[in-house]
């Protein structure tokens, strides 16, 4: 049951009250009322945003393809979880997730794009049906989310959509990742684009990137043309540490996220090169280094 405070203010009958210990419930209350759907839930930063979300008490939509290791995810989060096997890649699929949602919850407050997939295979070897791979999974898969939820996020003027992409989607460290790069970057301009387009009519639909680097999990391995295991990676950041990241964002959304502050100084160092060429030629930069894994 819902303090009398939290339902008041949910349902919009209070504008403006003291703040007070009231409000720490009502912050409560409504992260437990949040339902947020998770595609490539099963694993990786997916399952781990999923069980950290269902730790604070929120309402989880676990999407993936992979159906007993789905289940198992599920099994940790607890019964508000509710799992959908489908491939994002199709559009059909996705726009049936968010009607599994809106069956069982009657709403959806967050969205996030969490698909992805690597690849090794520099630009000189990339074939038509090795970069169409990249876009139909890293960037298809986000724009069918995006376009299946906003018509339920525009009705109730409100929601956040989060797309996880990759530092690989600012700076091309590593060139045997050429195609997931480019994929990533089709990705950010999206969801700038989208941003844009929605800040006027609807400024309480959120649109945010997320850009981690390299992060431990299997990632690498499952890359096409395969790869090393990202989590013997000396600097790979744990997926727990992303996905609090990614929850901290839902809590207080931004545009645009880093998840080590470092990257953003990266970043801002490439671009801001008088000539990027000089950069690419000192480390992290890894040319050579086919099976290097970056998410």
């Amino acid at each position: 049951m819902l303090d009398p405070f939290v339902l008041g203010y949910l349902q919009g009958r209070w504008s403006a009250v003291p703040f007070d210990s009231r409000w720490a419930s009502l912050h409560l209350a409504c992260m437990q009322q949040r339902v947020v759907v998770i595609t490539g839930a099963s694993g990786g930063i997916g399952a781990a945003l999923a069980e950290l979300l269902a730790e604070r008490g929120e309402r989880t939509v676990l999407v993936a393809r992979r159906r007993a290791q789905l289940q198992e995810v599920a099994a940790r989060c607890g019964r508000e979880s509710l799992t959908v096997i489908a491939d994002v890649t199709e559009r059909a699929q996705v726009n049936g997730v968010v009607a599994a949602a809106l069956t069982r919850y009657g709403q959806i407050d967050a969205w996030v794009n969490n698909v992805g997939r690597g690849i090794t295979k520099s630009v000189t070897e990339l074939t038509d049906d090795d970069l169409d791979e990249m876009m139909r999974v890293n960037v298809k898969s986000a724009l069918y989310g995006m376009q299946a939820v906003l018509p339920h996020f525009k009705a109730r003027s409100r929601g956040h959509l989060v797309n996880v992409s990759s530092l690989l989607g600012r700076i091309p460290y590593v060139a045997s990742r050429s195609a997931y790069s480019a994929a990533k970057h089709a990705l950010n301009a999206l969801t700038a684009s989208l941003r844009v387009e929605l800040r006027e009519m609807f400024p309480e639909i959120h649109v945010s990137l997320v850009s981690p680097g390299a992060v431990a999990t299997d990632f690498g391995l499952n890359s096409l043309y395969g790869g090393i295991d990202s989590r013997q990676l000396p600097k790979a950041q744990p997926a727990l540490e992303v996905a609090q990241v990614i929850a901290r964002l839902l809590d207080e959304p931004q545009a645009d996220l880093y998840t080590r502050d470092s990257y953003h100084d990266q970043v801002a160092g490439y671009y801001a090169a008088a000539d990027m060429a000089d950069v690419e030629r000192r480390p992290p930069f890894a040319p050579t280094l086919r099976p290097a894994n970056l998410r």
